[in-house]
């Protein structure tokens, strides 16, 4: 399975917010901006830090992505 932060990007944009001021708000490091980026996997307090910030829910920031099926002979 794979992340997607795709909504914590529309959440910045509906309210007018840079990554930079993101990274200021939730008193989380460039690295953690550039995992966020790449899809990568963070910490869960990262993930605290930013749903505390923009007062949302982590629903509201990220997404879990099924791994598409592997192989056509119907058995995984």
């Amino acid at each position: 399975m794979a992340v997607s932060y795709k909504k914590l990007w529309k959440l910045l944009i509906d309210r007018d917010m840079k990554k930079k001021d993101l990274q200021a708000t939730a008193d989380i490091s460039s690295g953690a901006i550039a995992k966020l980026g790449r899809n990568e996997n963070i910490t869960t307090a990262v993930l605290v830090k930013i749903c505390n910030a923009l007062k949302c829910d982590i629903g509201d920031i990220m997404e879990i992505i099924p791994d598409e099926p592997k192989g056509g002979d119907g058995n995984e």
